[in-house]
């Protein structure tokens, strides 16, 4: 079989699914009573960029590629046609509904993102990304859904003034100053309008991370982006902050939210991770701690985390913290990157929405472990990086070292996948017919044993030697036959497929839902 090219977002604008619709837990934001997205079971694209990115790679880059690809990781949804968002939408949620499990989507479009730097695009102008939104809104419709709304978006606003009255650096020339930040706020609360009426969304929010803005500054930013009607916020997209900071961080920002719309306090007196508390010196965050515990007392508000703004982290390169950066500036003066592609990093907790914190909905993997941040020059005239000797990729394209040190330098520790699956393949007639090999590499024996997978275009199986089939939609999952229903550790097993369509190996494979690395 030869590999497939993923049916995706702009290719599949106006492709209706054949994928059937299974009902999830409906998702209510954080500030009513319920909140859908703890002990929802999260969506694992199998039609993924890694997944994408592991096709033209071999080897243990393709090992690693592979393993990446089999664990939950956000949908990033960064360009077209209001009409080609609403499609790709619409396919990669009706993948994750079929499945049953809770699709995380990362809207990424607000003009002037990331203030025309790394990772700059993003629509024209505020009518533009409002109808992108509704074409995103639309694609997603009633069904459960997640949405990282903007990262960056609360943090960089072009022409801002923050809450002290310092002008901030973002100053494009093409924007007006009187209404550059006014339109930013006026972009994002249509966002949350347009995704919250849908009914079973979860919004949320920038909340940037504890090494950037103060509690009180991003508070006030949240309070105008509307989060009052979202699930929340989100923390540490595509940085690298500890869990344990960024739960504390987190914990004050809902806090200062909590405490401002409930009385007359002001989001300017909040206590951050700057005072009373020492940025640099974690004992000593306490400090703040006490300071809201004062702050309820004399406002005579009562903590409620049901009520309460709730927060979602993402940990997918967060596992040993945050880079340092060199002993030295690379130039005299120079910017040495330490968010950009930062070397020894390796990944944190897995995703998941049981988190055992009150406020904490999910520990998710918003960026795509991996993907490069940019091509990092480091304050130099490039095109080096010169922290690693090579040119980086560009932003969001796949970066094979950094995977390798992302997995190797895991906390907790990655095990490799525990299974590994070989295609032979060839076309015949209008079809194609395939020998399947799977390799038990994990130490218990499966009895019986199943291996599913999921096709990338409208094949259909029409027979299976060797096994029973079972195909609904694009999905499909051979179980052993009685005679071999049994497959020891470190032992394989064969069956041959015969289909109709398009001779296109699948891109992951699972032995009873378990991923599988394949040759």
């Amino acid at each position: 079989m030869t590999s497939p090219r993923f049916r995706r977002a702009l290719a599949a604008a106006g492709a209706a699914s054949a994928l059937a619709a299974a009902s999830l837990i409906a998702i209510s934001p954080a500030h009513a009573d319920d909140s859908g997205l703890p002990g929802s079971e999260l969506y694992a694209n199998p039609f993924s960029t890694t997944l994408e990115a592991a096709q033209s790679l071999s080897g243990q880059a393709r090992a690693d590629a592979q393993l990446l690809g089999s664990i939950p990781s956000a949908e990033w949804f960064t360009k077209g046609t209001p009409a080609e968002v609403e499609a790709a939408a619409r396919l990669y949620v009706d993948h994750a509904t079929a499945a049953g499990e809770q699709p995380v989507l990362v809207a990424y479009n607000l003009p002037f993102r990331d203030c025309a730097q790394y990772s700059a695009g993003g629509a024209k102008d505020t009518a533009a990304y409002e109808a992108w939104i509704d074409g995103l809104a639309a694609g997603i419709g009633g069904r459960p859904a997640t949405v990282i709304l903007e990262p960056d978006g609360l943090g960089i606003i072009p022409w801002n003034t923050d809450i002290n009255g310092g002008a901030e650096w973002c100053k494009p020339a093409e924007l007006d100053p009187a209404t550059a930040a006014s339109d930013r706020y006026a972009q994002l609360n249509h966002a949350v309008d347009a995704l919250g009426a849908l009914g079973a969304t979860s919004v949320y929010l920038d909340g940037t991370h504890s090494g950037w803005l103060g509690v009180g500054d991003i508070s006030d930013r949240l309070i105008k982006a509307g989060v009052e009607r979202t699930a929340g916020f989100f923390l540490n997209a595509s940085n690298y902050v500890e869990t344990e900071r960024l739960v504390k961080y987190g914990t004050w920002i809902s806090d200062c939210i909590n405490l401002s719309e409930k009385s007359w306090w002001e989001p300017g007196w909040c206590a951050s991770q700057y005072y009373p508390a020492n940025p640099g010196d974690f004992s000593t965050w306490g400090l703040s701690d006490a300071a809201y515990d004062k702050a309820y007392a004399d406002t005579g508000v009562v903590r409620d985390a049901a009520a309460q703004a709730h927060f979602v982290l993402d940990t997918s390169r967060n596992g040993t913290g945050p880079w340092a950066g060199p002993a030295a500036p690379y130039t005299p003066g120079g910017d040495p990157e330490v968010w950009c592609n930062p070397p020894g990093r390796g990944v944190g907790a897995q995703p998941t929405t049981e988190t055992g914190i009150a406020l904490v909905d999910a520990y998710l993997w918003i960026k795509v472990p991996g993907e490069s941040d940019g091509k990092c020059y480091r304050g130099t005239s490039g095109p080096l990086d010169p922290e690693r000797g090579v040119e980086d990729p560009a932003a969001g394209q796949w970066f094979p070292a950094q995977a390798r040190e992302l997995i190797s330098l895991s906390q907790p520790a990655l095990a490799p996948l525990a299974c590994e699956v070989h295609v032979v393949g060839t076309k015949v007639a209008k079809g194609f017919i395939a020998a399947i090999t799977v390799r038990n590499n994990g130490a218990t024996t499966l009895s019986p044993w199943t291996v599913s997978w999921s096709f990338g275009g409208a094949q259909q199986i029409t027979k299976v030697v060797g096994g029973s089939y079972a195909q609904s939609g694009a999905d499909v999952t051979v179980t052993a036959p009685r005679v071999a229903s049994t497959l020891r550790s470190g032992k394989t097993t064969a069956f041959v497929v015969t289909g109709k369509g398009a001779a296109d190996e699948p891109w992951l494979f699972r032995l009873n839902g378990a991923a599988c690395t394949s040759r």
